[in-house]
């Protein structure tokens, strides 16, 4: 693997570990920008990524204090079923389905970041 690949890796921890998620956002369009991955795979490969920077978090904020656990297992349930739920949908949908979806996503995340709610 080409050093410059395996850099990429430095911001994409740093986005989820400064903002405590994001992470994952930037690893599907590194790989699909740079690791010439499709959409399915992508998304796939941004999920297994992001589980120890998950963990690494989860470790650090608990330390700090800024964690809620009982919340987290609590929500972490749900969050597991959830994802398999859309790990099945995945391989059902077609790559500009993935591909519209995620921007609709996105654009609705940064509405709220940007106007609040």
């Amino acid at each position: 693997m080409k050093k410059s690949k395996l850099l990429w890796g430095i911001p994409i921890g740093f986005i989820n570990g400064f903002f405590a998620s994001g992470g994952g956002i930037i690893a599907v369009l590194v790989l699909q920008k740079f690791f010439s991955l499709d959409e399915k795979k992508a998304h796939a490969t941004s999920i297994i990524i992001i589980l120890p920077l998950t963990v690494a978090g989860l470790f650090i904020y608990s330390m700090a204090g800024y964690a809620d656990i009982p919340v987290i297992i609590k929500t972490a349930s749900g969050a597991a079923l959830g994802a398999l739920l859309g790990a099945s949908l995945l391989s059902k949908l077609s790559g500009r389905f993935i591909r519209i979806g995620f921007g609709v996503v996105m654009v609705i995340a940064a509405g709220r970041m940007i106007f609040g709610g």
